[in-house]
């Protein structure tokens, strides 16, 4: 399973220079001040729910890392801490050898922020330089090929900082998540849908996923083994169903069977230790189980926090870890294809599906219903981010964009209809590909935190065409 707690090392730095009196240039004390001021706040206003923090008390000079010594002390404690990633703080210009060394051994994303430099003295003189440490460490990883982000110079308790700040941290929860993936691959994909093709063992060398492929002779076996051993599982699945959709008269049927899926698909994730799941829905399973059509188990997968997408699409199940990871887990994506147009917004599309969505996503003012097992319902009004991963000939690219729904005709299925800033350039980037119409949505904007995503994975550039 994913997991959505991040661990932060605090890496305050100062110059190894030497030491002035207060009231003179690039003091000591003044880099001790900030860096303990700093460090301070962030744990204070920042610790809980799904960040902790490792910091370098007792390490170096006063708390502050300079030197080769302090950083090979700082390195012992973050892995020790485990840390998921690290921010860099010039509390004084900083230390760039030291910053690299740290940085590169490290191999967690690292983010560089400088406090403003915001205390000047009567006759002239300053004690920091912070925000121009920050030029001669980025440069020192450049030459390391060190990916980085940085947040812009500001006080701590500006805004500036606190977004800054907060989209570091989901992106350390996405490259989190998205190293050593294990993903499994549940059947083949519809003969038809050459477009969900995708390649295995590049997948594997780029970006070091392990894929698990699971057959559907090994679904059959675990269904059959759920439905005679796990009675109480399925019953609880059963009156989840009963209890929360308006049914009609071919759905009762199959209620025992939909829940005996989600049960059995919840074995799976466990048995094998996945973090997503690639699943095939209407070609196989309907034929292995009487009729039986997985869209409504997969949304209420999403909502217990399994990550699946229908239709064997890959690609789409990896952004979907993205997104999720993205929200610390807290959203639920789904895929949501660029189905038709919307009668009379040219900017409006609609991103619908058969049936998959989780059912938080649901409008209050939509009736959740069954229709032969598949859901029909509107999302919610509101903002979503929409994205796909894809790639042709080796060439993996991530296109992602902010959308707001707009009203629209009702339709069968899950569904909602989205406005684009440029629905054309959509439609043309589509078309001249690499993508396809399989998209995924989750709620809020995670636009920023996608891109940043892209730099720690160098095979994986960002489309900037629909921008």
């Amino acid at each position: 399973m994913l997991q959505y707690d991040v661990k932060i090392g605090l890496l305050p730095m100062r110059r190894n220079a030497t030491d002035r009196p207060k009231g003179t240039f690039l003091t000591w004390h003044s880099a001790e001040e900030r860096g303990h001021r700093m460090v301070d706040y962030i744990e204070q206003h920042y610790s809980g729910g799904h960040l902790s923090f490792a910091d370098t008390k007792g390490l170096g000079h006063k708390d502050l890392i300079y030197d080769d010594e302090s950083a090979e002390a700082v390195i012992a404690r973050f892995r020790e801490e485990k840390v998921d990633a690290v921010l860099l703080i010039n509390a004084n210009f900083g230390n760039e050898e030291a910053a690299a060394d740290i940085a590169r051994r490290l191999g967690v994303p690292v983010c560089l922020w400088a406090p403003l430099d915001d205390e000047y003295y009567v006759d002239g003189m300053r004690p920091t330089d912070s925000q121009c440490g920050l030029f001669g460490v980025s440069r020192q990883f450049q030459r390391y090929h060190i990916p980085f982000m940085h947040i812009p110079c500001c006080r701590v308790e500006e805004k500036t900082f606190d977004e800054g700040f907060w989209r570091f941290a989901r992106v350390a929860c996405m490259v989190k998540n998205f190293s050593n993936l294990r993903v499994g691959q549940i059947g083949i994909r519809p003969a038809p849908f050459f477009s969900v093709i995708w390649n295995e063992g590049e997948l594997m060398s780029k970006f070091g996923l392990r894929i698990t492929p699971i057959n559907m002779a090994v679904v059959q076996d675990r269904f059959n083994a759920t439905m005679a051993n796990k009675k109480d599982q399925v019953a609880h699945y059963v009156q989840h169903f009963k209890d929360n959709y308006q049914m009609d008269d071919l759905t009762p049927q199959y209620l025992e069977r939909m829940a005996c899926l989600v049960v059995t698909y919840i074995g799976l994730f466990e048995e094998f230790k996945l973090d997503v799941l690639s699943a095939e829905c209407w070609t196989a399973t309907p034929q292995m189980f009487d009729g039986l059509a997985p869209c409504a188990v997969y949304g209420v997968l999403n909502d217990l926090g399994y990550t699946i997408s229908c239709e064997s699409d890959m690609h789409c199940a990896l952004t979907m870890v993205l997104l999720r990871a993205a929200s610390f887990g807290e959203g639920a994506p789904f895929l949501g294809e660029f189905t038709v147009r919307h009668p009379e917004n040219k900017n409006g599309e609609l991103l619908w599906h058969c049936g998959p969505f989780p059912l938080s996503v649901k409008a209050a003012d939509s009736t959740a219903r069954l229709v032969n097992q598949r859901e029909w319902f509107r999302a919610k009004d509101g903002t979503y981010t929409v994205a796909r991963m894809d790639q042709e000939d080796g060439d993996y690219m991530l296109l992602c964009g902010a959308v707001n729904t707009t009203p629209g005709p009702q339709t069968h299925g899950t569904y909602l209809w989205a406005e684009f800033n440029d629905l054309q350039k959509w439609e043309d980037r589509l078309l001249d590909g690499p993508y396809i119409h399989h998209f995924v949505e989750i709620e809020g904007d995670y636009t920023a935190e996608l891109r940043e995503f892209c730099r720690f994975f160098p095979n994986l550039k960002i489309d900037h065409n629909c921008d």
